[in-house]
């Protein structure tokens, strides 16, 4: 199972192909996630426990599965067609979801 473009809205708490429930808390460079996917942050990769990574580059961020990632002000923009825009602690996907950060806890529905 890949690294969600939610999950990873999460985890960096800025910006899904997710359900509709997810919630991660955060805890430093680890991300702990209620769809039991747990996140490590070293430098500018990023590494879940099934065996994932996402490496950012600037603006752009890519994942092993081969999805791409681009930032363009306060849009999101993936090579799958799905986009996402964040207002102030809030993200609004092109699907319906948002997610909003509050603390250490990023709640998507």
């Amino acid at each position: 199972m890949k690294i969600t473009v939610c999950t990873l809205i999460a985890y960096l708490s800025t910006y899904g192909v997710c359900n509709s429930q997810l919630s991660c808390q955060h805890n430093g460079n680890f991300t702990y996630c209620n769809n039991g996917q747990t996140f490590e942050r070293s430098g500018n990769v990023i590494y879940d426990n099934r065996g994932n990574a996402l490496q950012q580059y600037g603006s752009s961020v890519y994942e092993s599965n081969g999805t791409t990632i681009q930032r363009n002000g306060n849009f999101w923009y993936d090579n799958h067609g799905n986009s996402w825009q964040q207002l102030g602690n809030t993200t609004y996907g092109s699907n319906g979801i948002t997610c909003q950060r509050v603390g250490t806890v990023t709640n998507c529905n």
